[in-house]
């Protein structure tokens, strides 16, 4: 059973018992920002599991980190001199800090994704590293239209719909111009991720339907697809192996990864719905309607310097009512990577974990 919330090694199941020693072979300590994040902090949980050496970096105060044995260390990417002192000894980073969201100022935004990952290149080619492991997101090629099995031949959007997502492809593109052979990169795109702890998706779209805001946007569903907490970690682990060997083929590029199970938006929602015993949603919006809305919300929140996030924006509208699924047979090529968690199991453990909460 899991102590301090950690999971311990023989509660994993084989293929994650296997990159894990592989990885634990292959590095001293890793160094991951962003630990206090959903995704960041089941990276640490998964690399203690195998008694790996980890120092997490934030911006807040994290104990239940330390109560798994990282070493947190608080500071902001954005400061450089904060991360040459932080990632002393670490011989492998996971960049998975950035400023995410929907709305925010280009300053905000390019300080944490664009200064900050610069930060962490030059630090890392300062003190010799060798591998860095980026989190990116598929936003960087989404331009407003449908993206039907697309894979990574698909060129970054010429026309981003927010700050988040424009400066992830320039930090992306940043990452994989730094790869050289004294300093091996790779770029990760995973499509909403999910699971137990989520504190984005799940509690917003639950909190949305008690109050009778969710709403479907457009007049048919769309695929879209996502990945389970326990993949994305996988697909970061097998990332890592793969860069610690002699010719890592992953080096310089960037995938997409998923669960590899495109399903109806409507369908996800209604699932996350059950999973806490609410009624199906099927209210829909038209998507030119809502595209007007998220404009004119964007507008009154910028010209009256409203600071939280505005209940629909352009971007926000466009995503709900276009398709997102992706070709990840490159990461399945050169990762190994195959989701080791299904929806259904996953929906499975999610309502356990919302039972308990």
């Amino acid at each position: 059973m899991p102590v301090n919330n950690i999971p311990t090694f023989s509660h994993l199941n084989e293929k994650q018992q296997l990159v894990l020693s592989r990885l634990s072979m292959q590095v001293k300590k890793v160094f991951v920002t962003g630990a206090g994040g959903f995704l960041g902090k089941a990276l640490c949980r998964f690399l203690r599991s195998a008694d790996i050496n980890v120092v997490g970096f934030a911006r807040g105060d994290y104990p239940e980190l330390e109560q798994m044995g990282v070493t947190m260390i608080k500071g902001d990417i954005a400061d450089k001199q904060a991360l040459f002192n932080a990632m002393q000894g670490a011989d492998l980073v996971f960049h998975v800090a950035s400023k995410a969201g929907i709305w925010g100022s280009m300053e905000s935004y390019f300080s944490a994704n664009i200064k900050g990952t610069e930060n962490i290149i030059n630090v890392c080619q300062d003190l010799k590293m060798k591998r860095l492991i980026y989190t990116s997101t598929p936003s960087v090629t989404f331009a407003g239209k449908d993206e039907n099995q697309i894979d990574e031949s698909a060129p970054y959007a010429d026309n981003f719909l927010n700050f988040y997502a424009l400066s992830k492809a320039i930090a992306e593109a940043t990452i994989l111009g730094a790869n050289s052979a004294a300093l091996k990169t790779v770029a990760l795109r995973p499509h909403l991720i999910w699971g137990p702890g989520d504190p984005h998706l799940v509690p917003r779209v639950l909190q949305r339907a008690k109050t009778g805001r969710l709403k479907l946007v457009g007049k048919t569903d769309k695929l879209v697809d996502t990945i389970y907490i326990d993949n994305a970690v996988y697909a970061h682990l097998l990332a890592a192996v793969n860069l610690s060997t002699a010719n890592p083929n992953c080096a310089g590029k960037a995938y997409f990864v998923s669960n590899d199970q495109p399903i109806l938006m409507t369908e996800m929602l209604n699932k996350i719905l059950a999973c806490q015993g609410l009624k199906p949603i099927d209210a829909r919006i038209p998507a030119p309607l809502a595209y007007i809305i998220g404009a004119t919300l964007e507008w009154v929140y910028f010209h009256l310097n409203i600071k939280k996030e505005p209940p629909m924006t352009r971007f926000v509208a466009r995503q709900l009512s276009t398709s997102h699924y992706f070709n990840i047979s490159a990461a399945k090529k050169d990762l190994g990577y195959h989701p080791i968690v299904s929806i259904e199991q996953g929906m499975e453990r999610l309502k356990e974990s919302l039972a308990e909460s």
